[in-house]
């Protein structure tokens, strides 16, 4: 896989402090703080899969991938304008396959994520 500069002028350091603390958060399946950076009308796209609300996200960051050991390494980020953010996240554990590249798309509305759209890293 190959990294443009522009995917990597924004670490973690620069992405909006919601978005960093959500996905602190997320990572560990701490759905109780995660929650606390979602808007109440959240919706969340995994994988083709939609979870509307804080009750339907809460229960999918406590249990999505729980079933496996897996590592997170944010590899880029970009900011899109100043409520959309793409981060890309490298997960490797005992999931099927084994290594994973995903762009978590970010939402914000009022400082609080309004959307999230979790797929497949498109390479640049």
């Amino acid at each position: 896989m190959t990294r443009t500069d522009h995917d990597l002028d924004h670490r973690s350091g620069a992405l909006p402090a919601t978005v960093r603390a959500f996905l602190a958060a997320s990572t560990v399946h701490d759905a109780d703080a995660a929650s606390a950076f979602l808007a109440e009308d959240v919706v969340v796209v995994d994988q083709g899969e939609t979870f509307r609300g804080g009750e339907q996200v809460r229960a999918f960051v406590r249990d999505a991938g729980a079933e496996f050991q897996y590592t997170t390494e944010q590899t880029g980020a970009r900011r899109v304008d100043d409520e959309h953010w793409v981060v890309t996240l490298r997960l490797e554990g005992t999931f099927p396959g084994g290594v994973a590249d995903l762009d978590y798309r970010f939402t914000l509305r009022g400082g609080l994520i309004a959307e999230l759209v979790i797929a497949n890293h498109e390479a640049a």
